[in-house]
């Protein structure tokens, strides 16, 4: 290619700006040089050109035919320019990714850790649509999902995320030793006109048979955490996922008092595979992925409130 050649760029401002103000004292205004500086440069222009560019009249320029067609070029070029360094200089615009899933996984897993996403990358507004339905990932409805089970889902890449291992759970306080002991305590149950239980207590007692469980009887929620959140007050026993509950387990204000573990589908992230393309929603599945890694995400919130404490 070969090079551009162009005469001064300093000399084409001055006579852009003249040549729109029809003044060498006004352009020097708005260039904050002299008008004698701004005269200098056009006279240099017109000698690299070898055309007048301007008729020189008492107080007054008027521009030629060449002059004209020159103004025309550089004001559309400067405006061109003024334009995109304008754009460059704006902080990065906001991108919003809409992630669909179940109220129990949002509530549970995504928002004790939504701090991570917001501190790696401010510039993304993240929707979290709760949901036991299936909704569409267009982009419209929502972006990506995380749901349960092995699908298949046409046309979507899938990522496992964690195995669900349900087990019988409750307060310390019940003391409960033996699944005996059922019999004497109230069972937490979790079924909604949109989803069903993944396990329930009618297929762990399918596996143990303890006499006289009534396993239709207990309390009945229509979202998983309420149910947990009846475990924790002492309101009976309740069959849950252990990852959604691994910090209660952690902290002892949840128990597993015994078996069976029952194991059910996974959980995965699932999105357009075009759409891993978009910075945004690379960003949003790192952060989901990266949730996997207790140790670590637990260091980087640390970190996070050390640094705003």
């Amino acid at each position: 290619m070969m090079p551009r050649r162009l005469p001064s760029l300093s000399a084409l401002r001055a006579f852009e700006a003249a040549a729109r103000h029809l003044s060498a004292k006004r352009a020097a205004e708005e260039l904050s040089v002299t008008p004698t500086a701004i005269s200098h440069q056009i006279r240099q222009l017109e000698e690299s050109l070898g055309v007048a560019l301007f008729v020189r009249r008492p107080r007054q320029l008027v521009l030629t035919t060449q002059g004209q067609v020159l103004l025309s070029v550089l004001s559309d070029s400067f405006d061109a320019i003024a334009e995109t360094v304008a754009k460059l200089s704006q902080p990065p615009a906001r991108q919003a990714v809409t992630l669909s899933t179940t109220p129990a996984v949002a509530a549970r897993w995504l928002l004790p850790w939504v701090c991570l996403l917001r501190d790696a990358h401010p510039a993304i507004d993240l929707s979290i649509q709760v949901s036991h339905e299936w909704v569409a990932l267009d982009g419209v409805v929502a972006d990506m999902a995380i749901r349960y089970g092995e699908g298949p889902w046409p046309g979507l890449v899938a990522e496992k995320l964690f195995d669900n291992v349900f087990i019988p759970t409750c307060s310390p306080v019940l003391e409960l030793r033996e699944p005996a002991e059922l019999v004497r305590h109230t069972l937490l149950h979790f079924s909604s006109p949109k989803a069903i239980a993944p396990v329930d207590w009618v297929a762990w007692q399918r596996r143990v048979q303890v006499p006289g469980l009534d396993v239709s009887a207990g309390l009945l929620f229509s979202d998983e955490t309420h149910g947990i959140t009846a475990a924790l007050d002492g309101q009976g026993v309740a069959l849950m996922s252990r990852y959604l509950i691994e910090e209660e387990l952690r902290q002892g204000r949840l128990v597993q008092p015994f078996g069976p573990e029952i194991e059910a589908a996974p959980f995965q992230l699932v999105y357009p595979p075009e759409r891993l393309e978009e910075p945004a929603i690379a960003a949003v599945r790192d952060w989901v992925m990266g949730l996997l890694d207790s140790p670590s995400r637990e260091r980087a919130c640390r970190s996070i409130v050390e640094r705003h404490s």
